[in-house]
């Protein structure tokens, strides 16, 4: 394609979109041309090619690597809203290895979750934490905490590569199958972007999930996933419109 050089749109705005276009054809699965290759084929600045690899950066469409310049970011994956997921299983359905690193998988008290969880403010809790990784990079710092007189059997579970729900269902013949989940924006706080290898600036997503088994709750977590490689969709059709459920805030 040969840039307009007559049109209203910058030309690093024309070269993102073309880019895009080729992208989304599969042409730089294997290799991503250099800034002075595309500098040539498209006869633009060196300012303008990377002014629209900056703007694909920022998507999350393409990343820079120190000793490999810029590569097609090939780890991103889209959960649709409105379901039930499983962190593990959207992982997993992409063809890409999901592990876990634990940090915690013990019993705690707070007084806060167990409110969350409906139950009295001593009561012993399951806590789980965990950075979770697609592939070999990390993806999202997980945390969850489920009643003890529930999910008790799963202190002794190995979670390195393997699912929390299955593990429910396994060990404790209990499934979440119902709940709400909330999400918004985030810019991490040092320790986490260090653990979720962020560099400083870049976004996260925060969401807080209250799952049900049964009308009964059954876990309270929240979890900071990386805005870069994780992406939701919602899906919506004319003259339906959801009923929001009231939800606690923390």
């Amino acid at each position: 394609m040969t840039l307009d050089r007559t049109s209203p749109m910058p030309l690093w705005a024309q070269l993102e979109s073309e880019l895009k276009r080729r992208l989304d054809a599969g042409e730089f699965n294997d290799r991503f041309p250099t800034d002075s290759e595309l500098v040539a084929e498209y006869e633009v600045s060196r300012h303008t090619v990377r002014e629209s690899i900056r703007h694909l950066n920022k998507r999350g469409i393409l990343r820079r690597e120190r000793g490999r310049g810029t590569v097609v970011n090939q780890s991103e994956f889209v959960q649709p809203l409105g379901a039930l997921y499983s962190l593990f299983e959207s992982i997993e359905s992409s063809g890409v290895a999901q592990r876990s690193k634990v940090l915690a998988l013990e019993e705690r008290s707070d007084e806060t979750i167990a409110v969350q969880l409906g139950l009295p403010a001593d009561a012993p809790l399951l806590y789980l934490e965990r950075i979770r990784y697609a592939g070999n990079e990390a993806l999202a710092l997980d945390r969850a905490w489920l009643p003890m007189a529930v999910a008790g059997p799963i202190i002794t579970s190995n979670f390195e590569r393997t699912a929390l729900y299955d593990e429910l269902e396994r060990c404790c013949g209990v499934r979440p199958d119902a709940g709400w989940e909330r999400i918004a924006p985030l810019n991490p706080q040092p320790a986490e972007r260090a653990l979720l290898e962020m560099r400083r600036g870049d976004a996260a997503f925060f969401l807080e999930r209250l799952s049900t088994a049964k009308g009964r709750p059954i876990e309270w977590r929240t979890t900071t996933v990386r805005g870069d490689r994780y992406h939701f969709i919602s899906k919506f059709e004319a003259g339906v419109a959801p009923t929001l459920a009231a939800t606690a805030k923390t």
